[in-house]
């Protein structure tokens, strides 16, 4: 996979791209993660890339002709559509669904914003996606486009360790991930739960399933409207529902 990150800060990324899973995934070279600063394309002589709002109002607006140039420079001799995604609150909410969609794709371009928006033509000619991870406001995409890189990347396939860690992370599932344990089996007082040391791998399977369903139920009840349970689970739901 190809990303390429359109940004006014592209040292915030020093860091996040060049450590841990991120790091590893460059170092195999399952990734390239390139920052590119669209002020290098603006078109005057002060290279200013925002401007006062028509109509009046506070706060500055992303031109469009830096951010397009720039985004038709990194895809200029290109066979392939690439996804081009623009980080913005008003946009469609990050979920991990999301990420296992963008996960199949060979190019994402992301524009991170700063300022008091974007120009509409941006939104209307440009871009492919507008995504936000979560209802509040932040100075700028930055942040956001680092949480959702990082979350699409550990899916590639040979990012991960383990090939069944991202499949089973809460969410994948629908569900909340069940409850994780190590040694020592005894910690001053507390134990692992018998079932996971006792080596039978169907009965574990069938805890770590009900122990989702019940932490589901207790934290994030209105993920259960979205999935549809097996007879069985639902029958495990209503037993933790009684029994709670």
């Amino acid at each position: 996979m190809r990303i390429d990150v359109l940004t006014l800060f592209p040292e915030m990324f020093e860091g996040v791209f060049s450590s841990s899973i991120l790091g590893k995934a460059k170092e195999k070279r399952l990734v390239t993660m390139n920052t590119v600063n669209f002020r290098d394309y603006s078109n005057n002589k002060h290279n200013t890339v925002d401007d006062y709002p028509y109509g009046g109002g506070g706060g500055m607006v992303l031109k469009p002709e830096p951010i397009f140039a720039a985004v038709e420079d990194v895809t200029s001799g290109l066979e392939h559509k690439p996804r081009i995604i623009l980080m913005c609150p008003q946009g469609e909410t990050f979920t991990q669904k999301k990420a296992e969609e963008l996960s199949r794709e060979e190019h994402l371009i992301f524009i991170c914003g700063h300022y008091e928006g974007y120009d509409e033509r941006i939104r209307e000619h440009l871009v492919t996606d507008e995504l936000s991870i979560g209802d509040y406001v932040l100075t700028g995409g930055e942040l956001p486009a680092m949480v959702v890189v990082d979350s699409v990347v550990r899916l590639l396939p040979g990012v991960l360790g383990n090939e069944t860690s991202a499949v089973t992370d809460s969410f994948s599932t629908g569900l909340l991930e069940y409850p994780h344990y190590t040694r020592p089996p005894k910690f001053r007082d507390w134990e692992v739960p018998d079932v996971l040391v006792s080596g039978h791998h169907g009965n574990i399977e069938q805890w770590r399933r009900k122990q989702s369903l019940l932490r589901t139920w207790k934290k994030r009840p209105e993920l259960l409207d979205r999935i549809e349970l097996t007879p069985k689970e639902q029958k495990w739901l209503e037993e933790i529902k009684r029994s709670e």
